[in-house]
Parts: C-alpha cells; sequence; structure tokens
C-alpha cells in the first residue's frame, strides 16, 4: 500500500499511470471480472429495511486509517459506494445487501474527516479539496488490492468518483453519477448562479464565515443544522429520527467540522489547496471527458438538480456507453431514499 512516506511522491507522479502500477501491487483478478449479458432485475426494497452493516472494518491507506462497510463475497466484482454531506455509510445500507445478493464485494468508505476513517499523522492538512478525497479512494483501492472496481456515488461521492473515471478511467469499471458531472472549476465557480440555485446553496456561504464554522464546532449546532439540510434537501422522505441519529453519529469525528469547512471555502476560493495536488487539479480545470461506461441519475426533488433535470447539461462529458435516468419525487440523499433504483444502476451500468 501507499505509505505516508511514499504518498507525496505518488501524487506527483500520477498523471498518466495509475497509483496501483506505480506502487507495483498486485490487483486481485476477480476485481474487475463481472457476467456479460442482460442485467438482472433486482427485487424491490422498501427504504430503511436495513439500519446497519454486517462488517466494519478499518485498513491504512495512504494518509488515512480508513474506515468502511464490506459486504458480499471476497472474491465478487467489486462497487465501491461514496457518500456525501452530510451523510456517511448509512446512505448504503439498503444497497449494499442488494448488490452482495448478486455476487458483488461492496466497499462503502467514510470519507475523510467522517466516521471511523482517522488522519495517520496529526500534521497532516486538514485538506478536502476534490483532488486530496479523489486519492483517498484510489489509496484505498491499492490498500485493499482492487485493480478496478464499479463506482458509484452521490454529492462529494459523484465527484469523487467522476474524478477517478476521468483521471484513472483504468481503476474505474464503470460509473453511476448522481447529479451528473460534478467535477469542480473553480473558475468557474466564481460565477454567480442563479437565485434559486444559489438560496438552495446557503449553508455554503454560512460556512465561509467564522459562524459556520463555529456552528460546525458546536456538537449541538452541528446537529441540527446538518438535520435542516435533511430536511429540506430531501422534502418527500420520510425518515425517522433513528435514521439521522445513526448517520450523526458519523459526524463527532475529530476532523469533521475542518473537513467540511475546507471543502466548501476551497470550492469558492476562499481556502488553499495544497501545492502537491496543482498538477491534478490543473488537469480537473480543464473538465476531462469520462469515456468509461456510465449511468447518470438526476433527483426530481433534490434542489440541487440542474434544469431541466434530463441530464443534458452535461451529457458533452461523457463520451462512452451511457444513460441517463431521472428519478420522480426523490431527493438528494437518492441511495437511501431509493435504494431500489440506485442498485439497479450499479448492476445496468456494469453490464453496458
Amino acid at each position: 500500500m501507499i505509505d505516508r512516506r511514499t504518498f507525496g511522491k505518488v501524487v506527483g507522479l500520477a498523471t498518466g499511470a495509475t497509483v496501483a502500477s506505480l506502487a507495483g501491487l498486485p490487483a486481485s483478478p476477480a476485481a474487475s471480472a463481472a457476467p456479460r449479458g442482460a442485467a438482472p432485475t433486482l427485487p424491490a426494497i422498501t427504504p430503511g429495511t436495513h439500519t446497519s452493516f454486517a462488517s466494519l472494518k478499518q485498513v491504512k491507506a495512504g494518509l488515512l486509517d480508513v474506515g468502511y462497510a464490506e459486504a458480499g463475497p471476497a472474491r465478487g466484482p467489486v462497487v465501491i459506494c461514496l457518500h456525501g454531506w452530510p451523510y456517511d455509510i448509512h446512505s448504503f445500507v439498503d444497497v449494499a445487501p442488494l448488490l452482495a445478493a448478486q455476487g458483488y464485494r461492496v466497499i462503502v468508505p467514510y470519507l475523510r474527516g467522517h466516521g471511523t476513517t482517522r488522519f495517520l499523522s496529526a500534521e497532516t492538512s486538514r485538506n478536502a479539496q476534490q483532488s486530496a478525497i479523489a486519492l483517498d479512494i484510489v489509496a484505498l483501492m491499492d490498500a485493499l488490492r482492487i485493480d478496478k472496481a464499479v463506482l458509484a456515488g452521490f454529492d462529494w461521492g459523484s465527484r469523487t468518483a467522476d474524478i477517478i473515471a476521468a483521471l484513472w478511467p483504468r481503476r474505474c469499471k464503470a460509473l453511476v453519477s448522481v447529479s451528473g458531472y460534478l467535477i469542480t472549476n473553480l473558475e468557474a465557480n466564481l460565477e454567480p448562479l442563479p437565485p434559486k440555485a444559489e438560496y438552495a446553496w446557503w449553508y455554503q456561504y454560512y460556512f465561509a464565515t467564522e459562524r459556520g464554522r463555529k456552528a460546525m464546532e458546536n456538537e449541538d449546532k452541528r446537529h441540527d443544522l446538518t438535520r435542516l439540510v435533511w430536511d429540506t434537501v430531501s422534502p418527500t422522505w420520510d425518515f425517522d429520527d433513528a435514521t439521522f441519529e445513526r448517520t450523526a453519529a458519523a459526524f463527532d469525528n475529530p476532523d469533521y467540522a475542518a473537513i467540511v469547512i475546507h471543502n466548501y471555502r476551497w470550492r469558492l476560493s476562499l481556502a488553499d489547496g495544497e501545492r502537491r495536488y496543482d498538477g491534478l487539479e490543473r488537469r480537473l480545470a480543464d473538465r476531462p471527458v469520462i469515456a468509461v461506461p456510465t449511468i447518470t441519475l438526476d433527483a426530481e426533488r433534490d434542489p440541487f438538480t440542474a434544469s431541466p433535470g434530463d441530464g443534458s447539461s452535461y451529457r458533452d462529458k461523457f463520451t462512452g456507453p451511457y444513460e441517463h435516468r431521472t428519478l420522480k419525487g426523490i431527493g438528494h440523499n437518492l441511495p437511501q431514499e431509493a435504494p431500489t433504483a440506485f442498485a439497479q444502476a450499479v448492476v445496468d451500468v456494469d453490464h453496458l
């Protein structure tokens, strides 16, 4: 695996080759194997059927000791599910068993600053720029000896999966990306959006202030703020308090506030990234196309879904086999609100 001493060197070199090949890691041959032909139709599951994962593990990967859930056969084709903010691995608590039942090995990591994921060194910058988070997942794949996987995510997870698919396509067998193409261009982010879209991003601007930072560092205010976001961005999701509390436990990570605040300030060019990621960020600023098989999902009731919600605003960024689906009546936390549809997209994209 990539240790702390070599991680910076790998970042500097990872411009065309994959991190795994640079590190000389053996690959699991089963990780890229999947049956061809028509995709099976998954049985419908009621959201909230499952409340926990049977297996929670830790592995040192890159700069982190990563906490992750795992389901399914150890040598099955791999699916990595990536959560967003303010969410955690429980966004996939119903998705994982559906995929495991189809023979997939499902890996669901806590992103940096969440849950049981910890930085290995107190000296490491609590940086949440997009390329750093993407490299966390590549390092996780290396640590678990996964050569290639289907990547599936939403929110921060979509952006992370998009980046890996764009920059290291050999590591991404196929992609499911909620909200489509989310790779951040800092220059473009300086331009104002239509007022309705800006209104939905209220917390991004709150986090740009010291009041917002203090709120995220305060346990009670953080709890109430994140609950408010859940309520407003998933207006049709009838979740109970226990569902929220299971995820909110992941926000007690000691680095949570720093990671969240840096992520949103960096996107607005109000916080610097690290120079070691500059080369990757320059490549991402060019908005690279994604050539791996992809299914994009839009949630009709998600306030962040781009108008007109048919995927046309980002269609040109996907040049390989492609489908787009819009889920009616669903909000921002799409995998947890519509687990069968999300899992079906994963199985289908693996057969494109």
